[in-house]
């Protein structure tokens, strides 16, 4: 839990320090949010735990929240809907049916969406945002990996594919299907310049995306698919001005189906971090407007096997009294109540067989009327009488500044 709360309140700091506000969704919702839009594939809604709701004699189908960008995006429209933008975050747990008992099946994440804007620049202030949690998490080496939902889309609506075969080919080639982008280059020999360079080839520049994009045109006479190459390009762009390295790779996204523009993921240490994207149409199928949107999820879970610098800094106080009288038990509360006031952590001596988790043991030699202390360092150094609690705040912050200066 240490560890858990110290992700935590660095993803918490690092959004409100860009100006976000927090909201917390029911873990129970209605199964219609997730299945009455298409907005999540037929694969994860086989993994929701769905039960009747017989609350009111309703019947109403509820799920536990599988996803934390539907319940948001429900939570902006019904509560939020004058404020353009909405940047909101979370810190939320979502639930996943797993058959094998190996992984876990509730699953945490620290989610953040930007709600109200269709601008490139929120897309990029999402991504520094996410990078910027990470590094302050002290992972090294992030790997971030960009695709297009709207390129690939558009290019499937070129193919003369059915909605259903577009959206099951769109799911397969996010998931890194091999044999799905083969098969489709196959039954497409005219295309294959275009549909190779757009599926096979990593790039990591916006020069890349440039040549991408003269290319598609070249193949596709498609206005939405100009229209998506510029976006990226847009977005890009901004990164590479902001010194954010990135590897193009349009099958990288494994993605909720909502996806329809930039769709970007975080890679590092032999893991995946999260990720997220734009998803303009998920509040409009939800029945909330024409409201574009955008957004990413880290999983707090994962991240807590990276995480290493998460101890906690403040000194630790262990109080005890050589005495056993009620004059000297006050002391003891008062001079740990001095001591936590002053930011420390200070604690009572409950006949703890292991002190070597503290920093200093302060030991009361004195009644009230006559108080004493003896303040020892654990970390070394000579144990310091003192005669009063201003003293001993003293030793101690004398002690903290030269342990900084040291370090």
């Amino acid at each position: 839990m240490a560890r858990f709360r110290h992700i935590e309140k660095v993803f918490r700091s690092c959004c409100l320090g860009w100006g976000y506000k927090e909201i917390r969704t029911p873990t129970l919702e209605y199964l219609h949010l997730f299945t009455s839009t298409g907005t999540l594939t037929p694969n994860m809604l086989s993994r929701v735990y769905s039960f009747l709701d017989w609350d009111g004699w309703s019947g109403e189908r509820v799920v536990l929240r599988p996803d934390g960008t539907i319940p948001a995006a429900r939570l902006y429209f019904e509560n939020l809907p004058q404020v353009r933008p909405a940047k909101l975050f979370y810190v939320e747990n979502v639930f996943s049916y797993e058959e094998t008992g190996r992984e876990s099946r509730e699953r945490w994440q620290c989610g953040a969406e930007i709600i109200g804007s269709a601008r490139p620049l929120v897309d990029v202030e999402l991504v520094m945002l996410a990078l910027e949690t990470l590094g302050q998490l002290g992972i090294k080496g992030v790997q971030v990996h960009l695709s297009h939902a709207g390129v690939i889309r558009a290019v499937l609506r070129e193919l003369g594919l059915t909605p259903a075969q577009q959206s099951e080919l769109f799911q397969r080639i996010l998931d890194g299907d091999t044999e799905a982008m083969s098969k489709m280059v196959s039954a497409s020999p005219h295309l294959r310049n275009a549909l190779s360079l757009l599926f096979e080839v990593k790039g990591r520049s916006v020069g890349h995306l440039q040549n991408l994009k003269v290319t598609l045109e070249k193949a596709f006479l498609n206005p939405d698919l100009k229209a998506s190459m510029e976006d990226f390009i847009a977005i890009a762009q901004c990164l590479s001005e902001l010194g954010c390295e990135y590897q193009v790779d349009i099958v990288s996204g494994r993605s909720f189906e909502y996806y329809t523009g930039i769709i970007f993921r975080f890679y590092g240490e032999g893991e995946r971090l999260g990720g997220g994207g734009r998803y303009n149409d998920l509040i409009p199928l939800l029945g909330g407007g024409d409201i574009p949107a955008s957004g990413f999820a880290l999983p707090l879970d994962r991240l807590m096997n990276l995480v290493t610098d998460w101890q906690d800094k403040v000194s630790s106080i262990l109080v005890r009294s050589e005495f056993g009288t009620a004059s000297a038990q006050k002391l003891c509360f008062e001079i740990a109540a001095v001591l936590r006031r002053a930011g420390y952590i200070a604690e009572l001596d409950q006949g703890h067989i292991k002190t070597s988790d503290y920093r200093w043991i302060l030991s009361i030699q004195g009644e009230s009327a006559k108080p004493a202390f003896l303040l020892t360092d654990q970390a070394g150094g000579k144990p310091v009488r003192v005669d009063s609690a201003a003293a001993i705040l003293k030793a101690l912050q004398t002690a903290d500044a030269t342990k900084a200066s040291s370090s």
